[in-house]
């Protein structure tokens, strides 16, 4: 079975230059001996820019479908539909970032739209951030490091003067086409056959794989998606309530069942205490923990400690089936950490593998309430 190609998406930020779309288009699908030529066009703009971008580019027939007419494109989808405007904290459309609270609903609105648009593997997504303000730009380009895959790319386009900044200019056309431009002092015109316009890729780090996946498949703030990146950079820090047994780490709450929690307190108070390894096939292993299961579960109508007590005792304290009582509930709670907070951030948390089952946090690291 063939396989079908991926859907290329254009997504663009844009200020009051909608020109960024037409020039970026060229440059990927006319002027180049590959051609990247997208599916679908969508931009991130104000509410003026949006109907900038709708009336220069959209309404009439006018340059967005000029270009494609003049260069024989196949149909791309680009309506005011794939035009996403930024909005404010009420939802209403926001026509500048001005403010801080401005400048926080951008980062995060550009952040989950890119998010939702790499939300489909199949999906082939170039970015560009040639347009609007600063901060946009910045803001997608980051959206882009947090989100994008290996078959994403980011870029900015360049024109050549005096057409970069010229109103009229929107992309090189194949024909003759005077428009009109400063040069000092003086109105000069010039042909835009002769434009340049080339785009420089813009490398960028893939992050993707170290956030978790409730942040790649939900909405998540900037803020958050960027903590979230970086936190696996700082000091590991575990701390676990033995009173209401529960566990943070990185202050998220770890959700352990009755015996994930005793297993994992057991670890870390042997840690604690400078046994960072732990060989659990040894009766004398078995015994230790089921003194501390005894300690947490002080409550007989529990049942907790007698129930794994049973376990121990129906296998005779045998080495080989006490390891495999482990097993699992380490394999389980390493599984846990992995989903809580991503793979990169949860490497300093997994217990190691193998017989040594090493725990990976220095006593200053751990900290336990109660017991």
């Amino acid at each position: 079975m063939t396989q079908s190609p991926p859907r290329r998406i254009l997504l663009a930020v844009t200020g009051l230059t909608p020109q960024i779309v037409t020039e970026t288009l060229y440059a990927l699908a006319c002027n180049r001996s590959d051609p990247w030529i997208p599916h679908e066009v969508h931009l991130i703009t104000t509410a003026t820019g949006a109907d900038n971008a709708r009336l220069n580019l959209l309404a009439g027939e006018r340059w967005f479908h000029r270009l494609c007419g003049d260069y024989g494109l196949p149909p791309i989808a680009f309506n005011p539909e794939y035009i996403h405007v930024l909005e404010d904290a009420e939802g209403r459309p926001l026509d500048d970032i001005r403010t801080q609270a401005d400048n926080t609903l951008a980062a995060d609105f550009i952040t989950e739209t890119l998010r939702g648009l790499t939300e489909d593997p199949d999906t082939e997504i170039h970015v560009s951030i040639a347009g609007g303000r600063k901060t946009m730009g910045y803001y997608l380009g980051y959206a882009l490091s947090l989100y994008g895959r290996p078959q994403d790319r980011l870029s900015h386009v360049l024109v050549s003067d005096p057409y970069e900044t010229n109103r009229d200019f929107y992309y090189p056309t194949p024909y003759e086409h005077p428009i009109h431009s400063r040069r000092g002092d003086k109105e000069v015109t010039v042909d835009a056959h002769n434009a340049r316009v080339d785009l420089a890729d813009i490398p960028f780090v893939l992050l993707r794989d170290g956030l978790p996946e409730r942040l790649r498949t939900g909405q998540a703030s900037f803020t958050r998606a960027v903590f979230t990146a970086n936190r696996g950079l700082q000091p590991a820090r575990l701390i676990m309530d033995v009173a209401q047994r529960r566990v943070w780490i990185d202050d998220e709450e770890l959700g352990l069942t009755k015996t994930e929690f005793v297993v994992l307190l057991w670890l870390a108070e042997r840690a604690r205490n400078g046994a960072s390894v732990t060989d659990w096939s040894t009766r004398a292993m078995a015994e230790a923990f089921l003194d501390r299961v005894k300690r947490v579960f002080s409550n007989p109508m529990d049942g907790e400690h007698d129930r794994i007590k049973a376990s121990f005792e129906s296998h005779d304290y045998f080495p080989l089936k006490v390891a495999k009582y482990f097993e699992p509930k380490k394999c389980t709670i390493n599984n846990k950490i992995l989903k809580l907070l991503g793979p990169r951030p949860a490497e300093r948390y997994v217990i190691g593998r193998g017989n040594d089952n090493a725990f990976p946090l220095i006593p200053e690291q751990i900290e336990i309430l109660g017991g």
